[in-house]
């Protein structure tokens, strides 16, 4: 009788922790970049950054140069929109004719949200 009790608290704290891990989930975020495609030279680059489909603020948004070069990483916090606006100069290097614009996010305060997977890249290209 005494490990038919012990059995089913157990079997209660458990079912409990399981319970709480649905509350520890994240949505993953994802980047919609406009324009997708560009040339080198100073522009204005606009990332929504949505996850589940659905625009999220307070992320900040860093581009960073990958086989197209920037001179350092450029930063922008998305606004209620899920926007952010940033201005970048990429350059191509020599003999090279497309690159691209790495995009990571760092998601709000508040641990719904992760960016595990690679985001949509800038591809530049040579006019």
């Amino acid at each position: 009788m005494i490990a038919l009790v012990v059995g089913v608290a157990s079997l209660g704290v458990m079912l409990s922790m399981v319970n709480g891990i649905g509350g520890l989930q994240t949505t993953e975020l994802d980047t919609r970049p406009t324009p997708e495609v560009t040339t080198p030279g100073e522009q204005t680059l606009t990332v929504q950054v949505v996850g589940d489909g659905d625009p999220v603020a307070d992320a900040t948004v860093v581009v960073t140069g990958d086989s197209a070069t920037l001179d350092g990483p450029v930063t922008a916090e998305t606004g209620p929109d899920g926007n952010a606006t940033l201005t970048v100069a990429p350059r191509l290097g020599p003999n090279a004719d497309e690159g691209t614009l790495t995009i990571e996010i760092k998601p709000p305060a508040g641990g719904q949200y992760t960016d595990r997977r690679a985001n949509t890249a800038v591809l530049v290209i040579d006019d």
